[in-house]
Parts: C-alpha cells; structure tokens; sequence
C-alpha cells in the first residue's frame, strides 16, 4: 500500500532535511532520522546532509559576526549579555565553545555570529565547526531514528500509525520550542 505523501517524503526530503538544517534543524533532523527509520531516506545521507547544512549555516552567521558583529550587538542589544558570555567560554575554552555552542537553546543561530567577533580565525572555527556539525546532526537525526525504533517495539507494524507519529513529532517539538521561548521571555522580565 503507497502512502500519499511518501513520494513527497523521498522528492524532496533530504534538500529540506538540508534546507531546514541551515538556520536551526533540530525538529527536522529528529523527524528525518524518523523518516529514515522507516526507510524512506538513508540515515547516513540525512546526517551528511545535515552537518553541511549546519556547517554552513553557522559559517554564513559567522562571517556575519566577522564583519557586522559590533554594529548588530549595538542594534540589539539584548544579546549583549550571551555575547559576553560567548566571548568568556572563546577565551577560556575555544574548542568546547565552539563545539558546544551549537547545543545550547537560544545560540544556534546567534551563537556563530557572537563568536565571529572575537579573535578566532576563520579556518579554526571552520574546522571545529565542521565536526561539531557532524556531531550535532548524527545527535538529532540519531535520535529521531532510535525514537522510530522504541515506537515500533512498544505499538507494532508504524505502517499503521505513521501519519500520527509523524504528526506527534511535529507537535511534540513545536511545543518544546514554544515552552522554551515563553520560558526564556519571563526569564528576561
């Protein structure tokens, strides 16, 4: 039995799979590494073409950081204190910022362009970045896969609950996202 949207799923998965991973792609690489689960797409191609959506994502923001960054913190200066405390982890532990940097709610994206204004070069940050993309993409997509695994062992055959599980991951992780943005508001007030 074809399901209507698989075809849709195997078109055009993995360019949104890299199209999603450049901004943010958690949601995405948890749903992806789902899909691939169900064989639809392959685990190892999703991971790869998340860590190079992620990879360049944080270079384009980098690059942003690099040659933008004082005029943007002094536009917005909310971010000033992550900012500040972006540039203490870069001085103290350089490597691990920037690894780690990527995991951290609220610096994905914000996270790069703080660090492209403190001293560290291009070609170190696109080097550590590189594997920490790796490492951020077979994270997530790894976990949307192991989730597809625990699903089929506690309800069966998911051929019969796809949409559903689809649609929960969908919602569970719109939720999460809205919990930690509310979170973070009144954390601000």
């Amino acid at each position: 039995m074809t399901i209507e949207y698989v075809p849709l799923i195997e078109k055009y998965g993995y360019f949104a799979t890299f199209a999603g991973t450049l901004l943010e792609g958690e949601t995405l690489l948890i749903l992806s590494g789902l899909v691939a689960h169900r064989g639809y797409l392959s685990l190892p191609v999703v991971i790869a073409l998340g860590a190079a959506g992620g990879a360049l994502g944080d270079v384009a923001f980098f690059l942003v950081g690099r040659y933008y960054g004082s005029r943007l913190l002094e536009r917005f200066p909310r971010f000033a204190p992550a900012a500040a405390r972006v540039h203490a982890l870069i001085e103290r532990h350089p490597t691990l910022t920037v690894l780690g940097v990527r995991f951290m709610y609220g610096l994905r994206t914000a996270g790069p362009a703080i660090i492209g204004t403190t001293r560290m070069s291009a070609a170190r940050f696109l080097g550590i970045n590189l594997v920490g993309a790796v490492a951020w993409s077979a994270c997530w997509a790894g976990a949307g896969y192991l989730f597809g695994k625990a699903a089929e062992a506690m309800l069966g055959d998911l051929a019969r609950v796809e949409r559903e599980l689809f649609a929960g991951v969908i919602l569970a992780a719109l939720l999460v996202t809205v919990a930690l943005r509310v979170w973070r508001a009144r954390g601000r007030g």
